[in-house]
């Protein structure tokens, strides 16, 4: 048996955990620099409790509340310079995955003069604001892995940073912070982190251990479904969702996504689709591509879930995601040629054609 398995992010779980753990902060440096959206941080008490903490400590920090949905990379630079300006020795950030992704490569750049050409390279040297993260939804599971992903217009496409050095030192998880989410919100935030369960277990690289973590997640994100159909969204549902998603970020931080994550891409760039939501749409299709050369990873997947095909999966996806996005036969080549280029293809238990690619597409829209 071969395993490998890497998560040095410290964890902490639980209501109230930011305050409680201000001493942690204080070990982290002087001056943060707290990375988040425009909006939210404020409004669900995240912010008040990160600044409460820094001035317990007598810790300085600077706000940069400029990261946009599918962040960009002149906005990573924008940030790292801003991190320079202002002294700051840390960052901390609040948020989905946008402003956390954004914080890494800001991290990133703050210590290491990167051309964009060079950006995705993975050559770096070990140079790296330590971090500090704060998901505010559960569903890219970024506050335990070492990718960072930014829209890159030039490739017209959404593409990952990969490093050991981004993952954050400290990861601080209070549900308190989901509660103002709409429901709309946490089905798509809750359907990224199910796609990243899912795809970590049919990936080339998956294990015994990520298996373990994956299965738990799939199953608590299973027993939320119905909550989330019916808009009930309680404190323990929030809990389990954040809890599944980090679950599912510490999955891929070992074994990476698949072809579902190369498809998704282009819909959110083109399509402006959620990122969850576009992973989402693309599944039901996924598992029947599959269902062909590794059957029983599928049924093992699909009973995790309660499922006892793969058509009444697509049943319940069609009945959280509603009604889907048209999407054009032009759309989908293009699409299919954008995606056959990543990573990502080959990192998929059975790679997919380019012809395979252009038919899940068809399938799903």
């Amino acid at each position: 048996m071969n395993i490998a398995y890497q998560m040095p992010t410290k964890v902490l779980f639980g209501e109230g955990c930011v305050c409680a753990n201000a001493a942690l902060i204080a070990e982290m440096g002087s001056k943060a620099l707290i990375v988040t959206g425009a909006r939210s941080a404020k409004s669900n008490g995240s912010q008040d409790d990160v600044v409460a903490a820094l001035s317990q400590n007598g810790q300085d920090y600077a706000v940069y509340n400029k990261v946009m949905s599918n962040p960009t990379i002149a906005c990573a630079y924008d940030g790292a310079a801003f991190a320079k300006e202002q002294g700051c020795d840390f960052i901390i950030a609040i948020g989905g995955g946008s402003p956390m992704d954004a914080a890494k490569a800001m991290a990133l750049l703050a210590r290491q003069e990167i051309p964009e050409t060079e950006l995705f390279s993975g050559r770096y040297y070990t140079g790296v604001l330590p971090m500090v993260h704060i998901p505010t939804t559960a569903g890219t599971g970024s506050e335990v892995t070492p990718y960072a992903v930014l829209t890159n217009h030039a490739a017209q496409t959404k593409m990952s940073l990969a490093s050991p050095l981004l993952f954050p030192k400290i990861a601080l998880l209070d549900a308190r912070y989901m509660s103002g989410l709409s429901n709309s919100v946490t089905i798509n935030t809750a359907i990224d982190a199910l796609s990243h369960a899912v795809e970590g277990m049919l990936t080339v690289r998956t294990n015994a251990m990520t298996d373990i973590m994956a299965a738990e997640a799939i199953k608590n994100i299973a027993f939320c479904i119905g909550a989330m159909k019916q808009n009930a969204l309680t404190t323990d549902i929030r809990e389990k969702l954040l809890y599944a998603s980090m679950m599912s970020g510490m999955v891929i931080a070992n074994t990476g996504t698949t072809v579902v994550h190369a498809m998704g891409y282009p819909l959110t760039y083109f399509k402006d689709i959620e990122h969850g939501r576009a992973n989402g749409l693309l599944l039901a299709a996924f598992f029947d591509f599959l269902q062909k050369s590794v059957p029983e990873k599928v049924s093992e997947i699909l009973s995790l879930m309660g499922f006892l095909s793969v058509e009444a999966f697509k049943s319940t996806m069609i009945e959280l995601l509603r009604e889907k996005e048209a999407v054009s036969d032009q759309e989908i080549m293009e699409f299919s040629q954008i995606a056959i280029k990543t990573k990502n293809v080959g990192n998929t238990m059975i790679p997919p054609s380019k012809n395979d690619i252009i038919n899940m597409y068809k399938a799903s829209f």
